[in-house]
């Protein structure tokens, strides 16, 4: 059987189905070919039931310090339920399911449950870009598409000798599954993932020790957002070695302890914990999705896109984690639109990637935009710099989160805001403002000028602004 559409997308992650979205607003007939659930890694691997790991662990590790909010709860009556935090999980990410779903029923988009591969031009089509797909009981079907997205996502990167291994070493695949706390974690690689969930898990009580081969963690951050994150965790019990090399193959594991050796400043040190998270990264799903039959080119393990995320075959589009780009949900979506849009014959406006916001929800969090202060000092940018403690601001002593702070790095020239980076209390919500001031080439000055409402969290970005300048009022 073979079915016509105007727009088919292997990948049934944010990325294809926001492009799906976006096509079947414009009138255009859409099937997505997914072939485990719809809504990806994002939905069922990653972003939501992280962060609702996460934000169990913070009411936890919140009601073990409730005496300091005047509110005394009774010795040892506080206790964690895993498979209840883990039931709470599953249940966030179904009713979000659903409403996705329900999107698709809304645009009339078509969703195929099956394996989806691109083959070269055929009797049905004179140009490669249509895609066999091939359902679970077996049978085969074709889509002839007048234009293609592939979104096929990625995942955990894993490292040679180090694979997971079913109740003792795992990807964050595998730890989104644990069905119950370990005593202790040895963490490989000090990223976004990596000190995520040092985070919630020391918040839960596991023994953490988080290892990072470069100098720091989070080594793409802002160095004084990497240098706070590091104080928090460290006071919260986390053990964190930076600059370290393992030596893969001294991994053992017996008698339920994990085992490896890893070179130091100090000579060699063997890490023990009762289960090994690695967190190393991500790669692109590139393979066995019939790229072979296509002029499509794949450098280093990515696609090659242009900046409308066009292949080498115009017709051919390559959106989210599979082109290498930022590997960040609102990321992906936003080249969906972008893409989708391009191909419908909008305005071309390729996007300004330094214009994404970043986001970290470790405790403390991490939110940031632009470029840190070293890449703007590289990039030849004659720089001044505002810098508020969350300390200065009323909200935060209300909430009993002082620690942190926002900066705020502008072009001393131009007055153009270069990067905004916030560590502390909500500091992923209250990125938006810096993210629509640079949207609007707003300066420090005019972004100052807003009245933030007091008391709030958002002050803090107002006073970082005018702290530019030398004008803050609460610091």
């Amino acid at each position: 059987m073979t079915l016509q559409c105007d727009l088919a997308i292997i990948g049934g992650g944010i990325a294809g189905y926001t492009a799906a979205i976006r096509a079947a607003q414009a009138g255009k007939k859409v099937i997505i070919v997914e072939r485990e659930k719809l809504g990806g890694t994002c939905l069922h691997k990653g972003c939501i039931p992280s962060k609702s790991l996460l934000h169990s662990a913070e009411i936890y590790a919140t009601l073990r310090k409730a005496d300091t909010y005047g509110i005394t709860v009774a010795e040892g009556a506080i206790s964690i339920d895993f498979p209840k935090v883990q039931q709470r999980k599953e249940n966030t990410i179904e009713g979000l399911y659903k409403g996705l779903q329900y999107l698709m029923r809304k645009h009339e988009i078509t969703v195929i449950k099956g394996r989806g591969r691109v083959i070269g031009p055929s009797i049905f089509s004179p140009k490669s870009g249509s895609v066999a797909v091939e359902y679970e009981d077996g049978e085969m079907e074709t889509i002839v598409p007048t234009h293609l997205i592939i979104a096929t996502g990625s995942r955990p990167r894993t490292l040679p000798g180090l694979e997971p291994v079913l109740g003792q070493l795992m990807t964050s695949d595998e730890a989104l599954e644990m069905e119950n706390l370990p005593s202790s974690m040895l963490i490989i690689g000090g990223g976004v993932i990596g000190v995520e969930w040092a985070s919630l898990l020391i918040d839960f009580g596991v023994e953490v020790t988080l290892v990072e081969a470069a100098s720091r963690l989070l080594p793409g951050e802002d160095v004084e957002s990497s240098a706070e994150l590091t104080k928090q965790l460290r006071r919260r019990g986390v053990r964190i070695l930076t600059g370290i090399q393992l030596k893969l193959e001294t991994y053992t594991y017996s008698d339920g302890q994990a085992s490896i050796t890893a070179d130091t400043e100090d000579g060699a040190v063997i890490l023990n914990a009762e289960r090994l998270l690695v967190s190393v990264g991500r790669q692109a799903n590139v393979e066995e999705i019939g790229l072979e039959n296509t002029d499509v080119r794949i450098e280093k393990g990515i696609i090659r896109v242009n900046s409308f995320f066009q292949t080498n075959e115009p017709h051919i589009y390559a959106i989210g984690d599979v082109n290498g780009g930022l590997q960040l949900a609102h990321a992906a979506a936003h080249e969906a639109i972008v893409a989708v849009d391009h191909m419908l014959g909008g305005k071309d406006q390729a996007p300004d990637h330094s214009r994404i916001p970043r986001a970290i929800y470790s405790r403390p969090e991490i939110a940031s935009i632009g470029l840190t202060e070293d890449e703007a000092r590289k990039q030849g940018h004659d720089i001044k710099v505002g810098k508020i403690p969350f300390q200065a601001i009323g909200k935060a002593h209300v909430l009993g989160e002082t620690e942190g702070f926002a900066k705020v790095i502008a072009d001393a020239k131009t007055s153009d805001v270069l990067g905004v980076h916030l560590v502390g209390p909500h500091a992923t919500d209250l990125l938006s403002e810096a993210s629509l001031a640079m949207l609007l080439n707003a300066t420090p000055w005019e972004v100052g000028q807003v009245i933030h409402p007091h008391p709030t969290l958002s002050e803090v970005i107002g006073e970082a602004m005018l702290a530019v300048n030398g004008k803050s009022i609460a610091f």
